[in-house]
């Protein structure tokens, strides 16, 4: 065997559970563009879907109906499915050796399961067991962009505006955006089943269900799971979390107040040399992140990067946007599952 052939990690065998979804589609699609080791794939689905075939990078792939002891022989098992059937299967297939990678929220606040975004927090892989929460996609966004300026110059508050696309609600959800907006144009009735209220040419201020505090259960995800990712137990952390009638790509604004002084400038440097991120910031120019700039990107745009009014040399604002398909779900899924090779 070669030195080359001897340092190749292992090809894995990889399943995808809830394959047909926008997400687990997306799951496939990362695995073969980031040439992931893969011997083989499996995709499962439900009953319903079993049987179907599905076109993707891997060629004509059958869908099978999800068996618990079939998946348990995988070596990498990416769930893009409910928190309810999380909860019924990921641990179990985990104790069975496999790399349990869940993209719901049923684990991310079990202090024994970590939660990762490679880029910030790699280092909660080790001695995590086989079973890794993937967060919440607003959460991974931002955190890519929080976590360099938390580490040079600390983090004292944050406050997150979001912009998200429909796509965050799923294919169901951009298909709705598409099919209401057509109507709307045509001037035949707008309805809605995916929202609570019509998408076109409109926004809506509420993403899940509200909490006793006023919040969404969407806003308070990006508060608890910022905290576990960064590490800071205590962080003042507030967010509002907008439904917009995109398709792909969250935006936020994000205000935050340091620790250390702060400069446009030195954050700048800082957030250029940062994995994951792509410094977009020249608006003399009109370079600011953007939703169809970010869409179908791997890093996070981050731009209008200016000293915030209120907290002056210890604050900033700035405006990021991600794929939460890809970033904030299936790419993030990968790159933990790349920490195991």
């Amino acid at each position: 065997m070669s030195i080359d052939q001897a340092s190749r990690p292992a090809p894995r065998r990889v399943a995808v559970v809830g394959a047909t979804g926008a997400v687990g589609r997306e799951m496939v699609s990362v695995l073969h563009a980031r040439n992931f080791p893969v011997s083989e794939i499996g995709l499962f689905a439900s009953e319903r879907s079993a049987g179907k075939v599905q076109e993707g990078p891997y060629g004509a792939l059958t869908l099978q109906a999800f068996d618990a002891e079939v998946v348990k022989g995988y070596d990498v098992v990416l769930l893009a499915v409910s928190g309810d059937f999380a909860k019924e299967h990921a641990k179990n297939l985990a104790s069975a050796g496999a790399l349990v990678i869940d993209n719901s929220s049923a684990f991310r606040y079990d202090a024994d399961i970590p939660l990762i975004v490679p880029e910030i927090n790699a280092h909660a892989f080790q001695g995590g067991g086989r079973l890794i929460a993937n967060p919440n996609c607003t959460t991974a966004i931002a955190v890519v962009a929080l976590g360099p300026l938390h580490k040079a110059f600390g983090l004292k508050r944050v406050i997150v505006s979001t912009y998200q696309a429909t796509s965050g609600a799923g294919a169901e959800g951009m298909a709705e955006l598409e099919e209401q907006t057509r109507n709307q144009l045509d001037g035949k009735p707008v309805t809605n089943s995916v929202f609570r209220h019509p998408i076109p040419f409109n926004l809506i201020p509420q993403i899940d269900a509200f909490q006793e505090n006023g919040y969404t259960k969407e806003e308070m995800k990006v508060t608890w799971e910022t905290r576990k990712i960064l590490e800071i137990a205590d962080l003042p952390l507030s967010c509002t979390a907008v439904r917009i009638p995109t398709y792909r790509a969250h935006s936020e604004a994000i205000t935050i107040e340091t620790i250390q002084p702060v400069t446009p400038a030195a954050a700048r440097a800082v957030l250029a040399d940062a994995a994951g991120v792509k410094l977009t910031d020249d608006p003399a120019n009109g370079v600011y992140p953007m939703p169809l700039n970010a869409a179908g990107q791997y890093d996070v745009e981050v731009g209008r990067i200016r000293t915030n009014l209120v907290f002056g040399d210890h604050g900033l604002d700035l405006f990021v946007c991600g794929d939460q398909l890809l970033k904030g779900a299936a790419l993030n899924a990968v790159q933990i599952a790349e920490l195991d090779l």
